[in-house]
């Protein structure tokens, strides 16, 4: 009731102060900021307002129903008017008397009462010619939440939609003062651009932030002058997202350490400077001894912690010229470079065995692990990442082997071993000739049925003295030596007849290949593929490729337009152990990707790798991809599949991968016991 009385007493004194705009033709009224009301109007508002009388007008609670960007929108006014008391502003607004909508072009002003309160002045002209169309982009730019705003050549602001105008905290702030990235506005200043389209962080209220930026360079429509219309949209999200993926690509979620993949770009760019620089550097390669025994007798959570703990005491040893990864498993990696001296150098050495050797209690047990250290210099064993990493390995294995606890250096007996490297390609390229390589199919089966419905093409080498060898004793040897192409058109062509086979027998199911990346270098290799399936009167669109994350690093155009010229033909593109590599969110629309396989690794460990999990599956539903779980081994991992988005599984606890006739009897007996 204080209230209204109050309100009644503004309009009285209102009315009195006011009498002489009662004969204007045009609505005239005076809006109460704070309480949303009406305080005085002219008599043509009434028609405006479809009210009965000024009384009921007045009365009317014109909040109750206000929509949020309204509300915003009139907030914004206050805070103009309470910084320029002479402010105007003239824009086309839609009202909804009883629910009717009225569409006037209405100008803005400040008006004080005698107790110091802010209300708005308002003036409305009836839009009686605008269009439907017209219309409706006002109120579209009205209520949108992308920012709009048109700015002169020189940057002064000349309208800015509300979504534009909450975002800076005055309304009379320049072009110039919106923009962080100096090359966004030495773009603007160019007058050869016309167009700039752009993720770049921009300065609002809010503090820094992230925004899709498209500007155009145009006319006013007023002075007919150069100007710059800008829409942006807020992405601070979606970058802050990215930039976790980033981080967990390139990190470690268990130590939080560099992972092999940041080693593999960024240690390389230290090794170059410190070889520019004209000095030297060591890798160092940290295997702990006997770890297993750990993981073994007191679980894999006591295990991690033990990793944990010894990335904290690596840490510890730290100085600007240590860099410090871990590449997986029990295995660590520091790079120092500088050398200071031969000296300095074996003394870090002798600080990491002492620290790591330190006992450490788990689960009220005393444990104590050592480090087999491996050592490889640069420039003198090399100069790459990866060559030096091979180097170190071995030294390391050569320090294990003469009794743990200490390191050892990279030399050129231990080079022997590449010589055997030499003889494994030897025996490759003749079992090539004398088809010694096998395909297996393991099942890829649905999540929700427990059906097959696919299965992955894997390679196995029938050697004539070692028996059968699984991938992992060969496939690197093949990268490396050249022969993986080779390998990779026999795998793919018994993928393409067993699919053939199958489907003919009523088991039309798809088959996915690996594609090394190695492979995306042939210049014909999309046309090697098709022969083989056209010889083989294969269909493409039941055969799904997979490759790995590696495949897309730098995005190479030659890269990008085969994985293109593959999906025109049929194929599907699946990502293979997904999360292990360069994880960025980019990349998922930039390439035509069908399917995410996560990796066994967050598979096994489900519980402490959910938070990856997740992200992954929280992508594949971005951007509608269906997700296939690996390396599934027990009904608990099974359990939590069914949980969340993941269409299709592998792995032992359905079936080992077997050979084509034994799958083919599996898919029989598997539709039996379906029925």
């Amino acid at each position: 009731m204080k209230l209204e009385s109050s309100l009644a007493k503004e309009a009285a004194v209102l009315a009195q102060k006011l009498c002489e705009l009662e004969r204007l033709e045009h609505p005239v009224w005076v809006f109460d900021l704070d309480n949303a009301r009406i305080l005085w109007s002219n008599e043509s508002s009434l028609n405006v307002w479809q009210a009965d009388s000024k009384e009921e007008l007045l009365s009317r609670e014109l909040g109750a129903d206000m929509s949020v960007s309204v509300s915003k929108r009139l907030k914004q006014y206050k805070t103009d008017f309470s910084r320029d008391k002479t402010a105007r502003f003239t824009e086309v607004w839609t009202l909804y008397p009883n629910g009717e909508p009225v569409t006037l072009n209405v100008v803005f002003s400040a008006y004080w009462l005698s107790s110091e309160r802010l209300c708005m002045f308002c003036e409305g002209v009836t839009e009686k010619t605008a269009g439907a169309e017209t219309l409706r982009s006002s109120e579209a730019l009205l209520h949108t939440s992308v920012h709009i705003s048109l700015y002169s050549s020189a940057g002064a602001p000349l309208y800015r939609n509300p979504a534009s105008r909450s975002s800076v905290a005055n309304a009379n702030s320049r072009l110039q003062e919106h923009f962080v990235n100096p090359e966004i506005l030495r773009q603007l200043d160019d007058p050869s651009v016309d167009e700039i389209q752009a993720i770049t962080s921009v300065n609002t209220v809010n503090g820094v932030v992230w925004h899709d930026i498209t500007a155009r360079r145009c006319l006013d429509v007023v002075s007919g002058e150069a100007a710059w219309l800008i829409s942006e949209v807020d992405v601070s999200k979606l970058k802050a997202t990215e930039e976790h993926a980033q981080f967990l690509a390139e990190h470690d979620t268990l130590t939080k350490l560099p992972n092999r993949n940041y080693v593999s770009i960024y240690f390389q760019k230290q090794i170059d400077e410190v070889l520019t620089e004209g000095k030297s550097g060591g890798l160092i390669f940290i295997d702990l001894d006997n770890f297993k025994n750990v993981n073994d007798s007191l679980g894999h959570d006591a295990g991690d912690q033990l990793l944990v703990e010894v990335a904290d005491r690596l840490r510890s040893l730290a100085v600007s010229q240590y860099s410090i990864a871990r590449l997986g498993g029990d295995e660590f990696l520091l790079m120092i470079n500088p050398i200071e001296s031969e000296q300095h150098f074996e003394s870090i050495m002798q600080n990491i065995i002492n620290v790591v050797s330190v006992p450490i209690t788990l689960q009220g047990r005393e444990v104590q692990v050592t480090p087999s250290i491996g050592v490889a210099l640069f420039p003198n064993n090399g100069t790459q990442i990866l060559e030096l990493m091979r180097h170190a390995d071995l030294a390391m294995y050569h320090a294990k082997e003469t009794g743990k606890n200490d390191f050892a250096y990279f030399s050129k007996e231990l080079s022997d071993a590449a010589e055997s490297k030499m003889n494994l390609v030897s025996e490759l390229r003749l079992a090539l000739k004398n088809n010694e390589f096998e395909t297996y199919f393991q099942p890829r089966v649905e999540v929700s049925s427990n059906l097959i419905v696919g299965a992955e093409a894997l390679v196995r080498w029938n050697h004539p003295t070692k028996g059968q060898i699984p991938p992992g004793g060969f496939i690197a040897a093949c990268e490396e030596s050249g022969l993986i192409s080779d390998l990779g058109k026999v795998v793919f062509k018994d993928a393409i007849i067993a699919q053939r086979v199958w489907a003919e027998q009523g088991h039309d199911i798809r088959i996915s290949v690996n594609l090394s990346s190695l492979q995306f270098n042939e210049e014909n290799l999309v046309q090697d593929l098709l022969d083989i399936v056209r010889e083989h009167r294969g269909n493409t669109k039941k055969i799904e490729l997979e490759i790995t994350e590696s495949v897309l690093l730098g995005h190479d155009r030659c890269t990008i337009d085969k994985l293109h010229q593959l999906v025109a033909c049929g194929f599907e593109i699946a990502i293979d152990d997904f999360g292990t590599g360069y994880s960025n969110l980019a990349y998922l629309h930039r390439y035509p990707i069908s399917c995410l396989k996560i990796d066994r690794s967050f598979i096994h460990s489900m519980d402490s790798a959910s938070p990856i999990i997740d992200l992954i599956v929280a992508m594949a539903k971005l951007f509608d991809l269906y997700v296939v779980a690996e390396g599934v081994e027990t009904t608990e991992q099974l359990d939590m599949l069914n949980n969340i988005y993941c269409q299709e599984y592998q792995g032992f606890l359905f079936h080992k991968p077997t050979d084509f006739n034994s799958f083919t009897r599996l898919l029989s007996q598997h539709d039996i016991m379906a029925a």
